[in-house]
């Protein structure tokens, strides 16, 4: 069980966390510079061959962020985007971020958190900075990487804004994918003979996940299939808004179907079983399991479960046969030590140092929404609620934000550590008040009021529960 003392959110908390950074020397880094005239650029190679990128504006504000990247390439990036990058050095923020270790797996986790502040660190010495604040920026796997850089914080890092952040983990995300993609083995009989873990190479990955694309692409000529397909899409987590200027109506059962299937055709499936390769070979093995998993108790307490009962009404389907065909042939287990590696290296305790902002899109087909709704337990039970805000985004995609959301969101987070309280610019009226002043080459904002569910996981050898 997670615990912890209860924080409250006062102008001491915030004045514990505005302490030096206590950076150290880095063994190993080898640092470079250059300079336009209006911004030095600097950059190195840590230690464990990791790589360094940084750039300080002529009229630096005393404010460094430090980003963290998502899931893909082992390339240093210092900022979500080009706009974002150009937007923030305008207004003075130095950036600097890190590829991770070059010679690891995209899933960076066991060397990601001392990688970055190692990077932190070598930037500080090469160039002489002593800044006021850092705050920590992350996407979608780099979410998850600054939700561990917040609770390891220890005065390195002042305040923390993840977007599109797998802030829920390592053990979920692989849990209620292999859910999703055992259901469709079982219910669909174009994926009966599809292998969905234990591959070779992320390409054979790829390969099961567009054999699983086609049996979902075939499945949804008939009613049965519509039906089943409904089922994998809701243990999936998947969002039901893929097209169109808003989600379908809460009854548009049909319509909801339709767009989860446009979803899971869209090139997903082949992304998240790649992905599963990435992640298998950074923790030594698959840690997903679906052993001892109620699927009834899943299927029945998703917000879906109304629309499942009727596509399987119309299509003249026994819901109950299907659920006690998936318990009665549950096999998949944890290899090796992988859920004890997982655990210690992708899933957060919930604990917080600094405040964090999080910002998500309402429906994002990679990282659920749903994500948001588990962190916020997990930072509920350790205590240190009073230091995290959620805000979300009224638009379809994963990372799917303008320049202005995350040039807003950024600038929301500095306005609280200089304030040392959650002020206005931190709430959905102030982030798009501040967005849409950016100007409209940045995109403007599109901050809405939300309350996202829980993921809806279950499962005995879950150790973050």
């Amino acid at each position: 069980m997670l615990h912890g003392k209860s924080r409250v959110l006062t102008s001491a908390v915030f004045a514990a966390a505005l302490t030096c950074t206590g950076l150290t020397d880095v063994a190993g880094a080898q640092a470079d510079s250059s300079t336009d005239g209006a911004t030095t650029s600097y950059g190195g190679t840590l230690a464990d061959s990791a790589q360094w990128i940084a750039q300080v504006p002529a009229n630096f504000n005393g404010t460094v962020i430090l980003y963290s990247h998502g899931f893909g390439p082992l390339t240093a990036q210092d900022a979500p985007s080009t706009g974002s990058a150009a937007a923030l050095l305008a207004q003075g923020y130095a950036l600097v971020g890190s590829s991770y270790d070059v010679d690891g797996s995209w899933w960076a986790l066991d060397t990601a958190v001392s990688d970055q502040f190692n990077s932190l660190s070598a930037f500080l010495k090469a160039s002489g900075l002593h800044p006021r604040h850092t705050i920590a920026a992350g996407t979608s796997m780099g979410g998850l990487i600054n939700s561990l850089i917040d609770q390891e914080s220890d005065g390195r890092v002042q305040g923390a804004v993840s977007f599109c952040g797998l802030v829920a983990g390592g053990v979920d995300l692989n849990n209620f994918q292999l859910n999703a993609e055992y259901a469709m083995t079982r219910l669909l009989p174009g994926a009966s003979t599809v292998q969905i873990r234990d591959f070779a190479s992320m390409a054979a990955g790829s390969a099961s996940g567009a054999e699983l694309t086609s049996a979902v692409t075939a499945a949804q000529s008939t009613a049965s299939g519509r039906a089943r397909i409904a089922v994998a899409a809701a243990l999936l987590n998947e969002a039901d808004w893929a097209t169109g200027t808003s989600a379908p109506a809460s009854s548009d059962y049909a319509g909801q179907e339709l767009q989860e299937e446009e979803i899971l055709t869209s090139g997903q499936l082949s992304f998240i079983e790649s992905g599963r390769y990435m992640i298998s070979e950074a923790e030594g093995g698959d840690s997903g399991s679906n052993i001892g998993v109620d699927y009834g108790a899943l299927i029945r307490e998703s917000p879906y479960y109304a629309q499942i009962k009727t596509l399987y009404k119309q299509a003249g389907l026994n819901l109950d046969a299907d659920i006690a065909n998936l318990d009665r042939h549950e096999t998949y287990a944890p290899e090796g030590d992988s859920l004890a590696r997982t655990q210690a290296t992708s899933v957060n305790t919930g604990h917080l140092q600094v405040p964090e902002l999080d910002v998500h899109t309402v429906s994002d087909q990679l990282a659920p929404v749903q994500f948001e709704g588990t962190y916020a337990q997990r930072v509920a039970v350790a205590g240190d609620s009073n230091l995290l805000r959620q805000v979300y985004v009224d638009a379809i995609g994963h990372c799917d934000f303008t320049d202005a959301d995350i040039v807003a969101a950024i600038d929301s987070m500095s306005t609280v550590v200089d304030e040392h309280h959650w002020t206005a610019e931190a709430s959905t009226d102030g982030l798009n008040q501040a967005a849409n002043a950016l100007g409209s080459s940045l995109g403007g904002g599109d901050f809405t009021r939300y309350r996202p569910t829980t993921l809806d996981v279950q499962n005995s050898l879950d150790l973050s529960r």
